[in-house]
């Protein structure tokens, strides 16, 4: 069949928009405009910074709209007025109207960092490492009026490594997502697309995480613990107290070694090495940031620092 290149609208927001973004320039389809979130105060200097979906269309020449909102006659207009053939979105950062993503004859294709229909939701990438998952993927589904609940169009399956974090596996998803993308918009293209729809019975979710979810319940086993911290980096981060001090904790590995101290308690181990006690098993904490401080291995943590057993982190 022939490929007639698509007339699209990007929205994307983050980092992980950007290999799609990419993709589809380098691909026979046609960007008309991209749409992204307004520059933000960002820091303690609340300096104004651009999405990285900005950067990347200033650098590729593109037409960049900014709305300060999804809703009214101004979105609408930035979203069709260039008379695209459907709207592909990344990432975008604002839940679309019925009335927009079902305007289209072809509709609007969402590209979502799950095996839909589990991890819909804001942080799949996230809930799939804290929850001990062996594998996701991606997904591009054709959007509508729910939360990432319109019928699957690809999917693509990718292991969970016993090391990934959030953002190994972010980038890994961002880069399968593009090529997937490319391969959805090349089969809408040539009339090759069977739409599938979810089965609502096997949906599982992801909700948006929040600071004191990183917060480390030492009364956990070492293997969900270990997943959390995982999961949980870079953002947004785990975290224990030492007397009051807060710790992040950036890497950590289950021990193998038992304890009947109570969950929580430093425990002698290796002179260079930070053992904690938890509800099931030992932690080794390999690398963390004091309350004042750099992210250190814990080596070198420890020689400024000393931890010593007995004490009791909360």
């Amino acid at each position: 069949m022939t490929l007639k290149p698509l007339k699209l609208i990007f929205m994307g927001t983050p980092d992980f928009a950007v290999p799609s973004l990419i993709a589809l320039d380098q691909s026979h389809h046609r960007i008309l405009r991209i749409i992204t979130q307004p520059d933000r105060p960002k820091g303690r200097g609340r300096r104004m910074t651009v999405s990285p979906v900005k950067k990347a269309a200033v650098q590729l020449g593109y037409d960049i709209a900014q709305p300060a909102s999804a809703r009214g006659d101004g979105f609408i207009a930035t979203c069709f007025d260039p008379d695209p053939d459907l709207l592909v979105v990344v990432a975008y950062g604002n839940i679309l109207p019925a009335t927009v993503v079902s305007r289209l004859a072809l509709g609007a294709v969402n590209v979502h960092a799950s095996l839909l229909p589990h991890y819909r939701g804001a942080a799949p990438i996230q809930w799939a490492i804290i929850n001990g998952d062996s594998h996701t993927g991606i997904t591009t589904m054709r959007m509508d009026a729910g939360m990432d609940t319109g019928d699957i169009l690809l999917a693509d399956r990718t292991s969970i490594r016993p090391d990934d974090t959030a953002a190994t596996l972010h980038d890994r998803l961002a880069g399968m997502g593009a090529e997937l993308l490319v391969h959805t918009l090349d089969r809408i293209a040539t009339g090759d697309m069977e739409p599938i729809p979810q089965d609502d019975s096997q949906a599982t979710y992801a909700p948006l995480l929040k600071k004191k979810n990183g917060e480390i319940d030492w009364h956990r086993s070492a293997t969900a613990i270990e997943r959390l911290i995982r999961g949980m980096t870079p953002w947004p981060g785990t975290y224990t107290f030492q007397e009051g001090q807060r710790l992040k904790i950036f890497r950590a590995a289950v021990a193998l070694s038992t304890s009947d101290v109570p969950p929580g308690t430093v425990v002698k181990g290796f002179a260079d090495e930070l053992r904690v006690a938890t509800g099931e098993g030992m932690l080794s904490i390999l690398e963390l940031q004091g309350a004042s401080g750099k992210r250190l291995p814990i080596a070198d943590y420890l020689r400024g620092h000393p931890i010593p057993p007995g004490t009791v982190l909360k």
